[in-house]
């Protein structure tokens, strides 16, 4: 049996109802990239001394009101890995419907980590404090962050394929292309924090993008 068949063999089982479920499951994915920038740009241009251009989003989580963030990393967390189970629901046994999803959950989970071992202080922020050696709880933030948007990318690269097997094929030529992009502002992050918070960035909105056009396709297409 061709790939081709069995996707549609897949769909075809999708009836209105379950794909209803799907969707709630689904939305969660789709909402999480703007709740979680939303809510960080918000706190970044409310809390004295954070500045875009010198301290990453992850600084949120601390100082007094550092638990706005911290529930935002959670709530994202668990947006994702609802979108990864609607998404598993979704493309089954399809091209992409095992790594994807799994590699989206890695990537909510990262969110969970990223909200138990905040990041160090640093570059003023929050206000007064200084430059300042690697905490473990930073190295453990760092290296969470890193395994997630590593598994997002992956999997952006994977749900190329489904994109492509349903017909969307720019689409997937742009789903192989952000990861790249991602990559890039990561690598650039050194000289430039707005670099790396607009790589992040680019990854999640490019997901929520990605899983819309997903759950947007009709059942019997």
């Amino acid at each position: 049996m061709t790939p081709t068949r069995s996707a549609s063999r897949h769909v075809a089982l999708v009836t209105p109802a379950s794909r209803g479920a799907v969707g709630r499951w689904m939305g969660g994915g789709i909402a999480a990239g703007p709740v979680f920038l939303a809510a960080g740009v918000a706190q970044g241009v409310a809390r004295d001394g954070f500045d875009f251009s010198r301290n990453a989003l992850s600084q949120l989580a601390l100082g007094e009101a550092g638990w706005v963030q911290t529930v935002n990393f959670l709530l994202a967390g668990t947006l994702l890995v609802m979108g990864a189970v609607g998404l598993r629901r979704l493309l089954g046994a399809t091209p992409g419907g095992t790594w994807g999803p799994a590699l989206i959950g890695v990537f909510g989970a990262s969110f969970w980590a990223a909200a138990i071992f905040p990041a160090d202080a640093g570059a003023g922020f929050p206000t007064g404090a200084g430059d300042s050696t690697m905490s473990g709880h930073g190295a453990v933030h760092m290296a969470a962050g890193m395994i997630g948007y590593l598994a997002l990318c992956a999997a952006l690269v994977v749900l190329a394929g489904s994109l492509a097997g349903r017909g969307h094929h720019g689409w997937a030529v742009a789903s192989r292309l952000v990861p790249v992009a991602v990559l890039a502002g990561f690598a650039a992050s050194a000289a430039s924090v707005l670099a790396f918070t607009a790589a992040a960035g680019l990854g999640l909105v490019w997901l929520t993008a990605v899983m819309t056009r997903l759950a947007s396709d009709p059942v019997d297409h």
